[in-house]
């Protein structure tokens, strides 16, 4: 431990917590920790992130977030009573209720044949749950921590309404960067991503 202060790095989907790397030079003051998080539910990340939180701040005075898409999804639900002191939320996966409503519609699915047949597979790989749906309608997310949110014009998977609904719910700071996608991993992205974190951290200090 060199600092006083972490950053925790949540990544999304596919991703991993070696991506902690690129964000260790955007914050100097702090250690940069990357959470390898097992959780592929929203009920089995509480567990799993709270007791990532509660370690960290064993050994840290103060816990910066910075979650990607699911990863902050799951983060959300996970540690909005942790004392974290800044979030920034990459692409954050809004309303969960809505894209998984979304992708019934865009497979031709039910919410009465999900409930029938419990789970169901779609093209796009990704499987429908109505255990799933019925949790996160009965878990609604209540986030009070200082947040801002970086977003793509072109996400697919969630629309600019959205985003901003949540946005001004949470009362969080919202970027847009146009011709931005869900995942930022271009050079052009990474590059904006880099000076929107180093814009907000500066604007914070000042």
């Amino acid at each position: 431990m060199n600092n006083n202060k972490v950053v925790l790095y949540v990544h999304g989907k596919g991703g991993n917590a070696a991506e902690a790397e690129f964000y260790e030079g955007i914050f100097p003051e702090c250690d940069v920790v990357g959470f390898d998080y097992k959780s592929e539910t929203p009920w089995e990340s509480i567990g799993e992130f709270q007791s990532e939180a509660k370690s960290l701040l064993a050994e840290y005075d103060g816990i910066i977030l910075v979650a990607n898409s699911i990863g902050a999804y799951f983060s959300l639900l996970s540690l909005a009573d942790m004392p974290i002191e800044k979030a920034y939320f990459i692409s954050p996966i809004a309303n969960m209720e809505k894209l998984i409503l979304d992708m019934m519609q865009w497979s031709g699915v039910t919410e009465d044949e999900l409930q029938e047949k419990g789970v169901i597979a779609t093209e796009f790989g990704e499987a429908l749950s109505w255990e799933y749906l019925t949790w996160v309608r009965s878990h609604p997310v209540s986030w009070h921590i200082p947040t801002e949110i970086l977003y793509g014009s072109e996400d697919k998977l969630q629309s600019v309404d959205t985003i901003k609904a949540f946005a001004d719910d949470i009362g969080a700071g919202l970027t847009i960067m146009e011709q931005g996608e869900h995942w930022f991993h271009t050079e052009e992205q990474l590059r904006f991503l880099r000076e929107w974190l180093v814009g907000c951290e500066a604007r914070k200090n000042s």
